[in-house]
């Protein structure tokens, strides 16, 4: 975790506060209903053990545009949060409903990115400041004896070899009671986590080889209106639009005519919408790989023609996504501006909101000084910014302004609670299919 001494938050475009106060107005005076509405429908739902969500501040509309379930930057959390953390890891396991002292964390399987193992130390750090013992496994066969690595921030975590006896997963003589992903399975669920005996958590049946982003937005779209009805308002201000069609190979120019297709009859809608609430600015959507994560396999589309106009270049990166797993399917998502900047220089950036449980315990602003508005920020050079929460984003102001510090992050923690409501559905409905 990092400590962000000197408080600074995104600027948001002048022009744009008067809508976007009035969305997050009406959210604020309607606080007891949500938090009394949220009480609800947790006991209803099998929450996530944690989960991220990017969300888009357009200044007409806040959204989710992504959310991942094996979140990996802990390490960009504000330590000043860190008890809400334990908290909430506290909370988390309780609801898991089985004797638990010991955790087993399975990470990604890549030993140089440095940033993602400061994400696992972190994340380790919480978990036993929960208190648990908690030890640290990987697939990578390049690992078969602990391995300690020494990470910039100075700490030093322990990677060990996972080994299978009978039904249950260890490293060296320890014996989990609970698996942790930290492994979104993206290349495939490996034959050592096949009929585990141990709690498993997320569910492999959510990783990336499976799991797909319209399957979540599906679920979202369901919660987005009924939070709609519960606040009236429309739901398009806090729900992205998307379509999708069948298998595309962008290599073999196979299932583009469904894409462009659908393309332009989602440009159409969002133009709609545009025209209805006077907004400026053109559409445009977001080309997604259904099913990947790290930023990979995405585009910004402004017109059904740039379909059919695609270079080889720009082909290629869309065929493929994380560890080269070849993309077969895609989501057409509404493109949400991004109209919060960072700093003097005025980089684009964009709120990362986390949570672990149903309990929201911080994030960050990814921020890109060579994007723009409307580009995915998720790209080799961006970088982190602590949310500099002054009070905690669970504890609106009403006595305050509608784009206070507080109550902006209090918004941001409803729509991040909405996605993450979505999420349980997802694994709700995997598990009693399974």
């Amino acid at each position: 975790m990092t400590t962000n001494k000197n408080v600074v938050v995104p600027n948001l475009t002048t022009a744009l506060t008067g809508p976007l106060q009035n969305l997050e107005r009406i959210i604020l005076n309607n606080q007891t209903k949500i938090e009394s509405w949220f009480r609800s429908v947790w006991p209803k739902v099998r929450v996530p053990f944690y989960a991220s969500v990017d969300i888009r501040n357009s200044g007409y509309k806040i959204a989710p545009v992504d959310t991942n379930l094996f979140p990996s930057g802990f390490n960009n959390l504000n330590s000043s949060f860190e008890s809400l953390c334990i908290h909430a890891t506290q909370v988390a396991v309780e609801h898991i409903q089985l004797p638990i002292d010991k955790i087993l964390i399975i990470s990604e399987s890549h030993t140089r990115n440095l940033f993602y193992l400061e994400n696992i130390a972190a994340l380790q750090s919480i978990i036993q400041k929960a208190g648990f013992e908690v030890r640290i496994g990987t697939f990578m066969e390049e690992i078969t004896t602990a391995t300690r690595i020494e990470l910039e921030s100075s700490k030093i975590i322990l990677l060990e070899p996972i080994y299978r006896d009978q039904n249950r997963l260890l490293v060296d003589n320890f014996n989990p009671d609970l698996i942790l992903l930290n492994n979104d399975l993206s290349s495939g669920m490996p034959e050592i986590l096949k009929d585990i005996e141990q709690k498993i958590t997320p569910p492999t049946s959510l990783g990336w080889s499976s799991r797909l982003k319209s399957s979540h937005f599906n679920f979202y779209q369901t919660v987005a209106k009924e939070f709609a009805e519960l606040v009236d308002i429309d739901p398009w201000f806090i729900d992205p639009m998307f379509r999708n069609c069948g298998k595309v190979d962008f290599m073999k120019h196979e299932g583009v005519d469904c894409l462009s297709t659908n393309v332009k009859v989602l440009l159409d809608q969002i133009k709609v919408k545009y025209d209805e609430y006077s907004v400026e600015g053109d559409p445009f959507v977001m080309v997604k790989a259904d099913a990947g994560t790290y930023g990979m396999g995405v585009m910004s589309i402004r017109s059904q023609a740039e379909i059919s106009e695609l270079n080889r270049k720009e082909r290629t990166r869309m065929a493929t996504t994380k560890q080269g797993q070849k993309v077969s399917q895609v989501i057409i998502q509404e493109g949400v501006y991004t109209h919060e900047t960072w700093g003097d220089e005025e980089t684009v950036a964009e709120p990362v909101v986390y949570m672990m449980d149903h309990h929201v315990v911080g994030g960050f602003y990814r921020v890109h000084g060579m994007r723009t508005a409307s580009q995915n920020l998720n790209t080799p050079g961006m970088r982190f910014e602590p949310l500099a929460f002054l009070d905690c984003c669970n504890t609106p102001d009403p006595n305050l302004g509608a784009d206070s510090h507080q109550n902006r992050f209090y918004t941001y923690g409803v729509i991040g609670r909405l996605a993450l409501l979505a999420a349980a559905h997802e694994i709700t409905n995997a598990v009693n299919s399974a």
